[in-house]
This record gives C-alpha cells, sequence and structure tokens, in this order.
C-alpha cells in the first residue's frame, strides 16, 4: 500500500505553476474568441460520440497540463454548440463578455462560500450594493432597494427565482403553516398561456403539483388578458380555494409578448394575490429608458426577476431577483441550525443570503456584475441594447417586405418571429437547412397553431452581416425547397 506523502502541498500547483497554465488558458480563450465566427454555429456529433473519445475510466497518475489543454481540441470542441458565435440566433442569448469571464476566473480562485455574510462580507455587500445599482440603472420601483424592508439577491437561473417567490407567497396565504404542516390542497397558481414552463415545475416543487397552475388566454399579441385572470380567479374562489400568486411575463420564451402589468396588478392588488414578474429576458431592456413603459405597474409587484445572464453580457449564471418585503421571503425559506450560529447573524445588522434561495452555499456571483456595470457603464450598455433592437426592427422590415414570410408576432424588443405564408412544412424544413449548414442556429416556436421561426438577436459579438446572412440562407432553403416539391 503506497503511503500519503508527508507534505500535501507536494500535491499540487505553486503560484509559478499555476501562473504559466493560466497563462496559456487564457491565451487559448483569447485565440477562441477571435476565431469563433469561422466554426460551425451548432455541433454536429452524434450521440455517444463524444464520450467515446474519453477512456473509460480516470487516469491512476496525474497528467501534464499541455494533455488537458489539446483535449479542448481534440475532445470537447467538437461537442460544442457556440453560444458566443456571432450567428447564434436560437434560444434567447447567453452573453459571456470577456470582463464577466475574468471575474468568474477571479471568483473560482478566490473560492469562498458565502452563504452568511460572516463567511466573506465582501460576498454578501458587493451583492447588495451592486443590486441596488440595477435597480436604479432598470428604472425599478425603490421599493426593491435593500435600504428599505426589500431587496433582491442573485439566483442561479430565473427558474429558481420564480419557485422563491411561488414560496413566499405560498407562506404567506398559509400563515406559515405550509412549511410547518405541510401544504394542503386547493392552493392556485396563474400565468399566460405563453408563460415559462419554469412555473409549472415550481408548482409540483412547492408541493402544490401541476393540478394547481391555471392557463390564463391571452389577447390577439399574446399577453395576459387581465380580465380573464379576474374571471379565473374569483371561479377559485368561489369553489373554495385559495390563490396563490400569479406570474406575469416581460418578454415571453416565445414572442416576446409583454404582459399588461399594470392592469394585472390593478386583478391581484384587489384579491390580495401575490404578483410575481418575470423579466428574464425583457428586463434587460430597461436599461434603455425608452423600453420602461413595458415594466409600469411593477411598483405593485411582489417580485421581480431579470437574467442579466442573458442579454447584459454577464455570464451564466446570474439571475437578478428582488422582493418588496425580503421578511416573506426569509421567512419562507430561513433556517438557522446551531453550526451557523454566529455574531453578526444574532444582531440583525447583516444580510445571510442562504435564507433568499434554495441551496445553502453560494459563490460570488455578484462579481462578474459588478466587473461588467464598471466595465460598460451604463451608457454601454444601453448601446448594447439599441443596436440589437434596431437589427430586430430591420429584420422585421425585410420579413414584412417579402411575399413569401410574414410576421407571427409583435416584435417590440430583439426577437423577432416569422412564419410561411403558405405552408408550415417550409418554414420546418427550411430552418432546418440553415442549422445543418452550420452558417446559422434558429429555434421554433408555435404561435396560433402555426410554425413559427425564431431569431434572437442579442449577441455580444453579433452584427446586421449576420443577421443578414441567417435571413438570406432562411429565405433561400424555403424557395429551393418550394422549387423541388415538399409534399
Amino acid at each position: 500500500m503506497t503511503s500519503p506523502p508527508t507534505d500535501p502541498s507536494a500535491l499540487h500547483w505553486d503560484p509559478e505553476t499555476f501562473r504559466q497554465h493560466g497563462h496559456q488558458v487564457v491565451d487559448w480563450l483569447a485565440d477562441h474568441m477571435a476565431g469563433i465566427a469561422d466554426l460551425p454555429v451548432r455541433s454536429r456529433v452524434e450521440p455517444g460520440e463524444v464520450a467515446a473519445r474519453l477512456p473509460t475510466s480516470a487516469p491512476g497518475e496525474g497528467e501534464p497540463f499541455e494533455a488537458l489543454l489539446a483535449d479542448l481540441d481534440d475532445v470537447v470542441m467538437d461537442g460544442m454548440t457556440h453560444w458566443q458565435h456571432p450567428s447564434f440566433l436560437a434560444y434567447f442569448p447567453a452573453n459571456a463578455s470577456p470582463p464577466s469571464v475574468l471575474a468568474d476566473l477571479v471568483s473560482s480562485g478566490l473560492g469562498a462560500q458565502g452563504m452568511l455574510w460572516s463567511t466573506s462580507p465582501a460576498v454578501t455587500e458587493v451583492e447588495t450594493v451592486v443590486l441596488d445599482w440595477l435597480v436604479d440603472a432598470l428604472g425599478l420601483p425603490a421599493a426593491f432597494r435593500s435600504d428599505g424592508p426589500g431587496g433582491g439577491v442573485i439566483q442561479d437561473t430565473a427558474s429558481s427565482a420564480t419557485l422563491c417567490a411561488l414560496l413566499a407567497a405560498r407562506e404567506r396565504v398559509l400563515d406559515g403553516a405550509g412549511n410547518r404542516d405541510g401544504v394542503p390542497q386547493g392552493l392556485t397558481v396563474y400565468a399566460s398561456a405563453h408563460a415559462h414552463s419554469s412555473l409549472e415545475k415550481a408548482a409540483r416543487v412547492a408541493g402544490l403539483g401541476s393540478i394547481a397552475l391555471r392557463s390564463v388566454p391571452t389577447d390577439a399579441d399574446h399577453g395576459m388578458a387581465p380580465a380573464a385572470l379576474a374571471e379565473a380567479i374569483d371561479a377559485d374562489l368561489a369553489d373554495g380555494l385559495r390563490p396563490v400568486m400569479v406570474m406575469a411575463t416581460v418578454g415571453t420564451t416565445s414572442s416576446t409578448a409583454i404582459d399588461p402589468v399594470a392592469a394585472i396588478a390593478e386583478v391581484t392588488t384587489e384579491r390580495g394575490v401575490w404578483l410575481h414578474v418575470d423579466g428574464a429576458f425583457g428586463g434587460s431592456a430597461t436599461v434603455c429608458p425608452e423600453h420602461r413603459d413595458m415594466i409600469a405597474g411593477l411598483e405593485h409587484a411582489d417580485s421581480y426577476v431579470m437574467n442579466p445572464h442573458k442579454w447584459l453580457l454577464v455570464g451564466f449564471d446570474c439571475s437578478a431577483f428582488w422582493v418588496a418585503d425580503a421578511a416573506a421571503l426569509t421567512g419562507a425559506l430561513g433556517i438557522l441550525p446551531e453550526y451557523l450560529a454566529n455574531a453578526a447573524s444574532a444582531s440583525g445588522e447583516v444580510i445571510d443570503y442562504r435564507d433568499w434561495h434554495i441551496p445553502l452555499g453560494r459563490r460570488f456571483r455578484s462579481l462578474k456584475l459588478w466587473w461588467v456595470l464598471r466595465s460598460y457603464g451604463i451608457e454601454g450598455l444601453r448601446s448594447h441594447i439599441r443596436a440589437h433592437v434596431a437589427m430586430a426592427q430591420q429584420l422585421a422590415g425585410w420579413v414584412a417586405d417579402s411575399d413569401d414570410w410574414e410576421l407571427a408576432a409583435p416584435h417590440p424588443l430583439s426577437l423577432v418571429c416569422m412564419r410561411h405564408r403558405r405552408d408550415d412544412a417550409v418554414a420546418e424544413r427550411a430552418m432546418e437547412a440553415v442549422n445543418a449548414s452550420g452558417n446559422a442556429f434558429l429555434t421554433h416556436t408555435r404561435l396560433d397553431d402555426r410554425y413559427v421561426v425564431r431569431v434572437a438577436i442579442g449577441g455580444w459579438r453579433t452584427t446586421m452581416d449576420d443577421v443578414r446572412g441567417a435571413w438570406d440562407d432562411l429565405v433561400a432553403a424555403a424557395t429551393r425547397i418550394e422549387g423541388v416539391g415538399h409534399g
């Protein structure tokens, strides 16, 4: 049996070795950024192909770093869909700007656990201040700032934020009994038919079940109909059920439809129902004052989420979640075992973010948000958003002028939804052809029971040439398919 080393430090890189390899990694990433436009956007590997390139077991002895770096090219890269590619126009953007990448490196290197203020005060206090900055930068209600009863916290994703909002709303309507006694039957939640599926998952995790979810009809622009919401809530109240939460969406995933927050807030306020607003994608746009009309009425909301890790140049994961009354959130999620007790927490003068989300542990997520805000400045972020909105309006104009394609939904931000005028099968096959070419990556949805191609503009390196290229390729593919028949 091999004896353990008497000096464990011999197992690890010394600072100079780390410095050398760190430079190699940054050089690799810089080269990747410089050449990414020449790569196919979407991975072309078959299922199991990447796994087949890996050994069947971990090595017994450590390998040289050069071997690790080489396998980025030999094993990993063929299996990557390049979300940072300028022609990635699928789903929604997931920007990882250079300042954000470097901040993540620092966060990983510091290796701090910010579960309590006392475990790293800077992790907590930078987050609190930067989220207050973001309240002001996005034009959000002052109630979400930390200098009142509310405040913000960085979650991993909007899905987690929605779950936390639902748990807080659940405990408010049950006066805390849900955590203590279990969740009774008859609780209900509401969202439009186009709301994100994370609400249904949250209902399952929170113990309400999918049966609790009410899908509220929408108007012609796919936004929630407030009258239909009021009718649904009143019907449930008449049946002896207990409405818990309404989720309004500012920029749905399918089409960036914008629910009328102010009118919805009137319904929820009159009935005492928690209002959560999901601005995961669209919320970034309110850094520009001209887009703030879409959050009119947000001052009446109980909670709000937007994702800097989508359109605001912060790398995944960084989801900003605010509540107007932090006591409701911490009352639902706070637990204090003896091994976490400490004088700072007991004083009531600090925030312990472990009580603001599901996991106990948390890393220094706010560092990359802080660095992005400082590197670009508010004016830089506005220019970033405005450029993409302008590109989308240009694309929408091309679609509107087309004999073969038409707009399928309003385009208030940077997503353009289009359908083929005559045949959904042509649209589907044309999009698949574009994706197979590797020149661009698009995704689809269904609106009004029609197949709709989505072009989501928002990458930090995307230009009008990239958008034009994807549009030209889509038009050419559809023309070719119609020319040879598609029956």
